[in-house]
């Protein structure tokens, strides 16, 4: 069964491109040109990934209302923004919300093809995992493959898609480093260190909810992050 890919684009032109390419690609694909509308197909059913414009309409944050939403939905959905807007305030905002990339309109079609697939792999990647591979348990932390869930005193942590393999990378050798370019590979995703440090920052805030003096994703300066709890 395809999968399926909502486009929320109030720019016909550039929505129309992206649908058409997608369609080549065999996936099924919805587009909307609003927030409204596409809240409504929300509210509906959830797709396999997303597809967001900031400004929507006369909603300038329209897509940012959109992605928390989505957020509060679902954990793990693939979400990427598809912005003209690449300050680094909105990247930022994007990436805290709960994004898995943040992308720009001047990106190559075939570029922005590959990291849809990357994102698709790293769900796909999980039936291939042995089943006794599939729970991991590291003191107060259990990685759950099956259902790509992690927990920290046994509470749920909300991460995204991303976040949930940036963690699995650093926690599968405990306190071996791992360089910005290495969880870039493990997370499928092609980003600058600044939205690496980004992610991680709102990783560890994630775990401070739960427990207010976690400290065991540490930075080694000049080398990376690793996993390692005093």
């Amino acid at each position: 069964m395809a999968r399926e890919i909502v486009i929320v684009e109030d720019e016909p032109a550039i929505r129309d491109n992206y649908t058409e390419m997608l369609l080549r690609q065999g996936y099924n694909v919805h587009s909307y040109a609003s927030k409204s509308e596409a809240e409504k197909a929300f509210n509906e059913s959830i797709p396999d990934l997303v597809l967001l414009d900031i400004g929507l309409e006369d909603e300038i944050e329209g897509g940012f209302d959109l992605c928390r939403q989505l957020r509060q939905k679902s954990d793990t959905l693939p979400i990427i923004f598809l912005t003209a807007r690449d300050n680094d305030f909105d990247t930022i905002s994007g990436l805290r919300l709960g994004a898995d990339d943040y992308l720009t309109k001047d990106i190559s079609l075939p570029h922005l093809s590959a990291r849809i697939s990357a994102l698709f792999r790293r769900v796909k990647a999980i039936h291939s995992v042995p089943q006794q591979e599939k729970l991991l348990i590291i003191s107060d932390l259990k990685v759950n493959l099956e259902r790509l869930e992690i927990s920290w005193q046994d509470q749920v942590v909300d991460l995204s898609l991303t976040e949930f393999w940036m963690v699995h990378s650093l926690v599968k050798h405990p306190g071996h480093v791992k360089s910005r370019e290495q969880l870039m590979d493990d997370a499928s995703t092609v980003v600058d260190d600044s939205t690496i440090t980004s992610h991680i920052k709102r990783i560890r805030q994630k775990f401070n909810r739960i427990e207010k003096s976690f400290n065991c994703i540490e930075t080694v300066y000049g080398a990376g992050y690793r996993w390692h709890c005093h």
